[in-house]
């Protein structure tokens, strides 16, 4: 794994968290997209080499949605970027792991995804993830 690439947080509403988190992070929200397959809507903030995803859901049926209910507002999983998503998903599947996805998915933020199951990680929702190039 290269480096934490973003920290994912769980939000009910976006226009009222992304004002929050500009003031906390003193940095503007750069980017706001929407990926209908998981059913989210996310806003991006930097932090030097890392990154801060807030996370609303699209859906009352979306995963966001459920873990709010369940949980409430919150931090949602860490991403780790990686060199080689394949590679590292094999590496740990050999290693134990479960993977949520057994092939790479499109995420936000232009990157290809995968996400381990939170009982192996000690309760932490992890998600690989590897930059898309052009081309791919």
């Amino acid at each position: 794994m290269l480096k934490v690439e973003h920290i994912g947080i769980a939000v009910k509403d976006l226009a009222q968290s992304i004002p929050l988190f500009e003031k906390l992070l003193n940095t503007p929200c750069y980017k706001t997209e929407s990926v209908a397959s998981e059913q989210v809507t996310t806003a991006f903030f930097r932090q030097g080499d890392t990154k801060i995803e807030l996370l609303e859901s699209s859906s009352p049926e979306g995963v966001i949605a459920k873990f709010i209910d369940k949980k409430g507002e919150g931090m949602h999983h860490i991403a780790f970027e990686v060199a080689d998503l394949e590679v590292e998903m094999q590496r740990l599947q050999n290693e134990g792991f479960t993977l949520l996805n057994p092939t790479p998915k499109l995420g936000a933020d232009n990157k290809r995804i995968c996400f381990l199951h939170p009982k192996g990680t000690n309760g932490v929702l992890i998600e690989l993830c590897q930059e898309i190039k052009p081309g791919e």
